[in-house]
């Protein structure tokens, strides 16, 4: 199964994401999406699951999402410290035990593997700024491994 990972979008969507997401499965939004029509947008490419962000104020989302797909259980929240999770989250991945704990908030890339949890940030998806690199990643999940690639915008 391949899924679309994007975080920090910040109210626009660059048009490259459809095309990147193009045959994805499933996507999912790990918040700061900024404006419910970057949520219609992304839901006309595949269903989508999103999370709040500490800029949202969206109605419709939650801080902390558990999903299933492709027989793995992928828990996002916005704000993740990998090297030292707050305790509440410490407990909820603890309790879960997801495959991936997905996360944005600090618009950096990263995919590590602690304790057999895969933790991704797909980076920063927002308008450019600051010269600040650009990214979404595709999942590819399957019942032996989670691979992810990252794709610059």
């Amino acid at each position: 199964m391949r899924i679309g990972i994007i975080s920090d979008t910040h109210g626009f969507l660059d048009p490259r994401v459809a095309e990147i997401f193009s045959g994805v499965e499933h996507i999912l939004h790990a918040g700061d999406v900024g404006s419910p029509a970057v949520l219609l947008e992304l839901e006309r490419i595949a269903p989508v699951t999103a999370v709040l962000g500490n800029t949202d104020t969206l109605a419709t989302c939650n801080l902390t999402e558990v999903v299933m797909l492709a027989g793995r259980k992928f828990l996002l929240q916005h704000i993740v410290d990998v090297r030292s999770p707050e305790e509440q989250l410490r407990l909820r991945i603890a309790r879960e035990q997801p495959d991936a704990v997905v996360f944005g908030h600090t618009h950096r890339a990263l995919h590590e593997t602690r304790g057999g949890v895969l933790y991704l940030n797909p980076g920063y998806a927002g308008r450019p700024r600051f010269n600040q690199p650009r990214s979404v990643a595709v999942l590819e999940a399957d019942s032996q491994e989670l691979r992810p690639t990252f794709c610059p915008l």
